[in-house]
């Protein structure tokens, strides 16, 4: 390739011109309120617990300090992901987040569900507010995502497209509910979803891959992909690479911004360095993700 990558996060916009792209659709960031922020920060600092490995955050910065480094950085849309550990937490998250969307236009509107009785009323509510993208995390919520409480609100997602971001794989931490058994029997009820699975299933590549090619609306997402953080961790089989590469119009930049122990230019750099080409690359830092949420060169 006759680009270069990213050195360091003054660089990124250097590279995605180069590209011939007008900046970056990360489909994977998080902006939480404030003290659920900081409890997911505090969860990280003791990392080495619960990975076997220390976890720093690159980007600890109050919230504008975020938006502006996403600024320098290029990207032009990003959703915050919210996502609930319990009961009775979705409705609210749904709210801070329309109103964080409200304030920022970059802002993809996200929101997030839990499987419980008042789910596809305030599920509802947000598609009628104008939510773009909707977050599920499987191991932190810890519920399968085809509990009947559920099938409504999967039903709705289905028919209005709205993609889904559900973060699903066994790793870091395997969870009862995680890898791709859960996934691939909701996605035998309802096979019309749209399905941006975090970070490329890791460590079941394999497997969503699989899920990716048998149906249309399953998307995956870079999220810390070939990184050499995870690759120590959950190394990537190199013969699985081509079949990636025929998944170009299915593979969305994401980053897991602001929570990543590495600079921004690195998930960059690793994304560069499978040598799968710039046409590739192309439609996984942009045209993929504009595409999905409409975002406007």
């Amino acid at each position: 390739m006759s680009t270069s990558p990213p050195v360091d996060d003054a660089d990124v916009p250097r590279y995605w011109r180069e590209l011939g792209l007008p900046g970056l659709v990360d489909v994977h960031v998080h902006f939480l309120p404030e003290r659920v922020q900081a409890k997911v920060w505090r969860y990280f600092a003791s990392a080495q617990t619960h990975y076997g490995t220390a976890w720093p955050i690159t980007y600890p910065l109050p919230d504008d300090e975020r938006l502006a480094v996403l600024a320098r950085l290029g990207v032009r849309a990003f959703p915050t992901l919210p996502y609930p550990h319990r009961a009775g937490m979705a409705a609210w998250l749904n709210d801070w987040s329309a109103a964080f969307a409200r304030e920022h236009p970059r802002v993809l509107q996200s929101a997030t569900f839990y499987p419980e009785p008042e789910a596809p009323h305030y599920v509802a509510e947000a598609l009628d507010r104008g939510a773009r993208v909707f977050k599920v995390h499987v191991q932190v919520g810890d519920f399968d995502p085809r509990h009947p409480l559920l099938d409504p609100v999967w039903a709705r997602l289905a028919e209005t497209g709205t993609p889904v971001v559900v973060h699903c794989g066994s790793g870091p931490l395997t969870g009862e509910h995680t890898g791709p058994a859960p996934v691939t029997g909701l996605l035998q009820r309802h096979p019309r979803l749209r399905l941006v699975v975090a970070h490329l299933g890791m460590p079941e590549y394999r497997e969503f891959l699989d899920l990716a090619e048998r149906y249309d609306g399953v998307h995956l997402d870079t999220t810390m992909f070939a990184t050499d953080f995870t690759e120590r961790l959950m190394p990537f089989d190199p013969a699985l690479r081509p079949r990636l590469g025929e998944l170009r119009d299915k593979v969305l930049l994401g980053s897991d911004f602001p929570s990543i122990p590495y600079p921004y230019a690195h998930q960059l750099a690793a994304l560069h360095r499978l040598e799968l080409g710039e046409e590739w690359l192309r439609a996984v830092l942009w045209h993929n993700g504009a595409r999905l949420f409409r975002v406007d060169a």
